[in-house]
């Protein structure tokens, strides 16, 4: 097959003491999957079906790297996040194989320009610009569900310039990992190399040039990510 444009090269996430990288073919992210969080947002936080939002695969950043303060905002936020990589086919799957379909899992920075996001959430319009913007998807190496099993519980927390910022446990999740996988599949099939940031506990705030923020999940490490000049 020949094409008009040569093709873009294909984004991949790191895995954790390994050279090959994952290809990743979508991002898929929960909104508003912590109590606290919804509630800080504005939101009531009872069980509503959860909803999801996306961003491309070419957002993504590995962890260590610097990223440049993005154009069009004066408020771009943290959003520490478990990530779950998607590595067997699932359409339609109940929640007791939706584990069956997961790879493993990574420590996730949901980058927001949180002032386009509200714009826009205030009109009724998506949130595409304020979520799904050039590296916003900060990941770290992914560890095999083999090895760490399937994590429901643990500290989750996010500091910035040393400061604690974020301080939660997965088992706060409104909406379990297994849950998310089998209500999303019931949407769309999903097929090894989707990635799910599955939600942000409360806390998020504003990130300026030159800060280092550090994302750790217990069992699963640290990344860290610094705030480079305006973009």
């Amino acid at each position: 097959m020949s094409f008009v444009f040569p093709p873009v090269a294909i984004p991949g996430l790191a895995v954790a003491d390994r050279e090959e990288r994952i290809p990743v073919r979508r991002i898929f992210c929960v909104g508003r999957n912590y109590a606290a969080h919804a509630r800080e947002m504005g939101k009531d936080p009872e069980r509503d079906p959860p909803f999801f939002f996306m961003k491309p695969a070419d957002a993504l950043v590995d962890d260590g790297e610097t990223v440049a303060y993005p154009p069009l905002t004066e408020n771009l936020h943290f959003e520490a996040e478990l990530v779950v990589v998607i590595g067997r086919e699932a359409a339609g799957v109940d929640q007791a194989a939706a584990n069956d379909c997961i790879w493993g899992y990574a420590v996730g920075n949901d980058l927001t320009r949180r002032d386009l996001q509200l714009e826009a959430r205030d009109k009724g319009r998506p949130w595409d610009m304020g979520k799904g913007f050039d590296r916003s998807a900060v990941i770290g190496p992914v560890h095999p569900a083999s090895m760490v099993g399937h994590p429901s519980s643990g500290a989750i927390r996010l500091t910035v310039n040393g400061e604690t910022k974020q301080d939660a446990d997965l088992s706060e999740l409104i909406w379990s990992v297994p849950e998310i996988v089998s209500i999303l599949s019931t949407s769309v099939t999903l097929k090894p190399g989707d990635v799910i940031m599955t939600g942000t506990p409360a806390g998020v705030g504003p990130l300026v040039e030159g800060d280092e923020c550090i994302v750790s999940i217990e069992g699963l490490g640290q990344i860290s990510t610094r705030i480079g000049p305006r973009a």
